[in-house]
């Protein structure tokens, strides 16, 4: 009540200041004590309180609030927002507020947040400030009043609030049943009407809502669901019977206030979740939910709490897991769990509403626990002795089969594999078996007993999976002892380059070529043969000198690229496995003038009149420096009808009669001369023709160096009598074109 005439002075003040005169205004809170009515006790996060005001007379300057409640926001505005879910166990929530005006002067205010029975009359939700709120009653039945406008120095009723009627779902009745009074402050001296619009009343849904015309008096007419619909927004209407009297319509709300009468229901059943045996304690693997079609806003009749209310199995300890009452979070609540004994476990879980005190759901959680590495591998043997040949690459030195109590075929269960000392030279690798529980020890390099005898390895094992937690790692030792093997004698170098001239004498020596016997722990005798030559030029002594066998021709098709290999064989004598060693013998064999350069053109033909110079080619197999520059001479009666000359580039030879010469055939001897003066005669056979320029393909039909002029002439005749009676015969037969193509061939024919 206090709070109530301090603010209707207030206002009265604040009414008289702005219409009378300006007077000096004083910064501050609209009351000392400032109540919001909330109608539940459990308040959720991010709920709206209401909103605290405060007047800085300049109506601009902005104002910083802050609260002594940790539980509760402050906006800037002066909005209080709940920071956190509180229980209002107590049914009051009591801190104070404070504020600097603009001079920075401090200004605080008491809050009181109170929960409220809905009464159906004085209830408002908003901040209880009576100087923005206005409601008349002459009874304890809620009465609500039309707005007035006034002027001068009366109070006007700014702000006008009007205040939510209630009405419960699922009432009883009986029906109808009175709701709420609308009264107009002219009924006191005039007979006046009422009426009702909106939903509910005239519009969809219709008649729920009824009004008594004469005394204001509003029924609902029937039971009412909050979930089919939470509000009804109606239109207070008010007329003078006798008297032109219509008052300002006003809005109002009638809301269905809730009732618990719907139990919860989770969303899935049962919830199926997997959780790491090694999941660390407290951290949520799972969350179940569950709705709940009653009010969240404004009861407590949807807040639901989570529960479990049984484990099975009850193993290792009876309460393995917990949940968050709020979120449906589960976690793990002790240590101990084991795959390999308890794979799975089956929780029964309650969801009851109004936080946990009201109607209760009942669901299941199945709990698969999955396998951490949380056993590690170990070696069924950890000391193996073996024997290795040498010069083996990829051969099996040995299987170190393992153990691992974790699920088969998991990361945490197949096995990989290192070794960790014993192989500074890297001759062994450890690989993964078939059956993902063994370790394969292989050669990657041949071992060589002559080196080194033996070697003592050392291998782990490990999962594919980091451990969990510190485990210890297995170890195997393996002591592999390398066995000695007949090996074959070796050649330094592997292929051996000599170079030598092509005519060294039969029975020359070209090179001593001998392989070393690499078991030094075995007397052996080395002998040695020729495997490989292809002209048979070469021999081998005992002691490994090769000789001439045959004359060298670096010309032989046999060499390449003037090079001429020979594989040649090292034989020792173990009686038990002799063994052959190879190695490469490359001669590269230096050209000597030993071949004479060669006419390629052995016949030639040409007019005896104006005929052009006939080109001829030389080659010597012989390479620089032996072979051109050449020289030529014709010789004998050669150079009386021919002269010989080379072409400007020097490597063709053009020869030409020096006269017109008489039908026939003529030998031309020619003498060709290297730059180091190796020669010989190359003679050509060129036919000569009578005919002029290059038309000697002409006369190639004559005979023995006659015209057959009669002949070719009687030869002649029969041939175009027989095309021409080709033509006729396919004239009838033929396109057009085709007899034109046949036109062609005869024209060839003449």
């Amino acid at each position: 009540m206090v709070t109530v005439r301090l603010g209707t002075i207030f206002l009265f003040y604040k009414v008289l200041s702005c219409g009378l005169a300006e007077e000096s205004c004083t910064p501050g809170f609209e009351s000392n004590l400032l109540v919001f009515k909330v109608h539940k006790d459990h308040l959720h996060r991010g709920e709206r309180l209401g909103r605290v005001r405060f007047n800085t007379c300049d109506r601009r300057t902005r104002v910083y609030f802050q609260s002594t409640d940790q539980e509760i926001d402050l906006n800037r505005d002066g909005t209080l927002m709940m920071r956190r879910s509180v229980t209002l166990h107590e049914g009051f929530k009591e801190f104070s507020v404070t504020a600097w005006d603009s001079s920075g002067k401090k200004h605080t205010t008491s809050v009181r947040v109170e929960r409220v029975r809905y009464l159906g009359s004085n209830d408002v939700n908003n901040l209880r400030n009576t100087s923005s709120v206005e409601m008349e009653s002459s009874s304890d039945d809620l009465v609500l009043t039309f707005p007035k406008s006034s002027t001068g120095l009366k109070r006007a009723k700014r702000g006008w609030i009007i205040p939510p009627v209630s009405v419960s779902e699922n009432s009883r009745g009986p029906f109808p049943m009175r709701l709420v009074q609308i009264k107009s402050d002219s009924a006191s001296e005039y007979q006046m009407a009422y009426k009702i619009t909106g939903e509910g009343a005239d519009q969809d849904p219709k008649g729920i809502f009824k009004i008594d015309r004469l005394s204001g008096w509003i029924n609902v007419t029937q039971q009412l669901d909050r979930e089919e619909k939470a509000s009804y927004k109606l239109v207070a209407h008010a007329t003078g019977m006798d008297e032109n009297i219509v008052e300002k319509p006003f809005e109002f709300i009638v809301t269905v206030m809730d009732q618990n009468y719907n139990k919860p229901v989770f969303t899935q059943n049962p919830f199926n979740a997997n959780v790491p045996e090694a999941l660390e304690k407290g951290e949520v693997f799972m969350t179940v939910t569950a709705t709940d079609a009653d009010d969240k806003e404004n009861t407590d009749n949807a807040d639901i709490s989570y529960a479990i209310i049984s484990q099975d199995p009850p193993s290792p300890k009876p309460i393995m897991f917990a949940i968050n009452p709020v979120s449906g979070g589960i976690s793990v609540l002790e240590t101990g769990l084991d795959r390999e004994q308890w794979s799975r476990y089956t929780l029964v879980i309650t969801a009851t509403d109004m936080n946990g005190e009201g109607g209760s759901t009942t669901g299941t959680a199945v709990i698969t626990v999955m396998d951490s590495n949380d056993n590690a591998p170990l070696f069924e043997q950890t000391s193996h002795t073996v024997s290795v040949p040498e010069n083996q690459v990829g051969a099996k030195v040995a299987n170190l089969p393992v153990t691992d109590g974790d699920e088969p075929e998991s990361t945490a269960w197949s096995t990989k594999y290192r070794v960790i000392g014993g192989d500074k030279g890297g001759f062994f690798n450890v690989s993964t078996g078939p059956s993902h529980l063994e370790g394969v020890i292989t050669t990657v390099k041949p071992l060589d007993y002559e080196k080194t005898k033996q070697y003592i390895l050392s291998v782990i094992v490990e999962n594919d999976d980091k451990f969990v937690g510190s485990l210890p790692t297995s170890t195997a030792t393996v002591t592999v002892n390398v066995e000695d093997v007949n090996e074959p004698p070796e050649f330094i170098p592997k292929e051996k380059f000599i170079s030598k001239p092509e005519d060294l004498p039969v029975g020359s020596n070209l090179v001593i070529y001998t392989a070393t016997d690499v078991d030094t722990e075995k007397k052996q005798k080395i002998t040695y043969r020729i495997d490989y030559d292809p002209s048979v030029w070469l021999s081998i002594t005992d002691s490994g000198q090769i000789q001439v066998k045959k004359p060298m021709d670096r010309e032989s098709s046999n060499v390449k690229d003037g090079k001429y290999k020979a594989l040649i064989l090292a034989l020792d004598d173990d009686v038990e496995s002799p063994a052959t060693g190879t190695g490469t013998l490359v001669i590269e064999l230096q050209d000597v003038n030993d071949n004479a350069p060669v006419i390629n053109e052995r016949t030639i033909k040409l007019c005896n009149r104006e005929s052009a110079p006939v080109l001829l080619s030389i080659t010597d197999n012989d390479g620089p420096p032996f072979a051109g520059p050449f020289s030529v001479e014709p010789q004998g009666d050669t150079s009386k009808n021919w002269s010989v000359f080379f072409n400007e580039t020097g490597h063709y030879l053009s020869l030409k009669s020096q006269s017109r010469l008489d039908q026939g055939e003529y030998n031309v001897v020619l003498r060709v001369t290297d730059r180091e003066g190796e020669s010989q005669e190359n003679t050509i056979q060129a036919s000569v023709f009578d005919c002029k320029g290059e038309a000697f393909q002409c006369t190639e039909n004559q005979e023995a160096g006659r015209p057959l002029f009669g002949v070719l002439g009687v030869l002649g005749g029969i041939l175009l009598l027989l095309c021409m009676l080709s033509f006729l015969c396919v004239s009838c037969i033929f396109t057009p074109v085709q007899l034109g193509l046949l036109v062609k061939v005869n024209a060839v024919c003449v």
